[in-house]
């Protein structure tokens, strides 16, 4: 397998989840699921049919040839894909409350020398770049790997080429504050230093997805047509906010899509990648500068039902939709989005 239509970089790790309810620090049945955001939305999008490529560096352990055989399965192109002999393959500890949405509670794995996905290997990417770029449409990307030296000169080299090649960049930015302290920080959001690392690299998207606290951390505003005007690009942005109204403008269009909630929600662990999912996989058949209301919208309706879908299982990945589920619960939801 060569060249995808789309590429997704980054984090590929073990979310290892206490029990609904429970607490991580107590001894208590923890379940360990595959997860990272920019792993989630490549396995979303393999799942959707899509060809994808997974950029990222896994430990040469049982994590990780565990999450290698997975993306296989998922149809996931891995000619990019990096393991490192030195580091292992991340664990997140993941409290969940009992409505299912998580805290993140540090890490465990490390043996002094970091985890794989902190060393994605610029000079590496190079070389595989020719071998998944070609026709490629869009670039995914969180922000974690920022947090680390040697991953965000990867980052930063893969928007160069992309921008370079007309390849559309989507960022999700999935602002993570464990991932950048070196202890759990009750502290949530980005302080001046980790907000100045992050800022200039919004200028590079055409499209923002984002969560309405991070709106406000980063942009104090949790306005779609706000924050695109205050970015030179002015990109598409989306904003979610948990089960509240999706606040959007694609291609300077601008409105709010109602959410739905599947029938029973188990673990939100991965809710938002399979959104993000689901808008790669619809906006690959447009040009974002051609899409009307009435396109922007069903893109956004699709989008929330990939995410909520996921809801109704434990983990980001098992429960990722197909094209027939999400017809299946759009049917179901007769007419529940607006």
């Amino acid at each position: 397998m060569q060249s995808s239509n789309v590429i997704s970089l980054g984090e590929a790790l073990i979310d290892r989840l206490g029990p609904i309810g429970g607490d991580l620090t107590l001894n208590q049945a923890k379940t360990n699921c595959f997860g990272g955001a920019p792993a989630n939305v490549a396995c979303a999008l393999g799942r959707l049919g899509v060809n994808v490529s997974f950029v990222g560096s896994l430990g040469s352990d049982s994590f990780g040839q565990d999450f290698k055989n997975l993306m296989i399965r998922r149809g996931v192109n891995l000619v990019a894909l990096q393991e490192d002999q030195l580091r292992p393959t991340r664990i997140v500890l993941v409290n969940r409350d009992a409505d299912g949405d998580r805290s993140f509670g540090g890490f465990e794995g490390d043996m002094g020398l970091g985890f794989a996905d902190q060393v994605i290997s610029r000079d590496k990417l190079a070389k595989d770049w020719p071998l998944i770029s070609e026709g490629a449409k869009w670039l995914i990307l969180g922000t974690i790997p920022l947090a680390s030296n040697e991953s965000s000169e990867a980052f930063s080299w893969a928007i160069k080429q992309s921008l370079e090649s007309g390849i559309n960049i989507a960022l999700d930015l999935n602002w993570r504050s464990t991932f950048w302290r070196n202890e759990v920080s009750t502290n949530l959001g980005p302080s001046i230093r980790e907000l100045n690392i992050i800022k200039p690299f919004l200028n590079f998207p055409s499209l923002i997805k984002l969560a309405k606290e991070e709106a406000e951390w980063f942009f104090n505003s949790s306005n779609a047509t706000e924050i695109s005007r205050a970015l030179p690009q002015r990109p598409s942005i989306i904003i979610t906010d948990g089960s509240n109204p999706v606040n959007w403008q694609v291609n300077k269009i601008t409105g709010i899509t109602n959410t739905i909630l599947p029938p029973s929600v188990v673990d939100t662990t991965g809710a938002g990648d399979a959104f993000t999912a689901g808008l790669i996989y619809q906006l690959m058949s447009y040009e974002i500068n051609q899409i009307d209301k009435e396109t922007a919208e069903e893109i956004i309706k699709f989008s929330i039902c990939c995410g909520a879908y996921v809801c109704q299982g434990i983990g980001a990945i098992d429960t990722q939709p197909n094209q027939e589920d999400i017809d299946k619960f759009l049917s179901m939801s007769n007419g529940g989005i607006n």
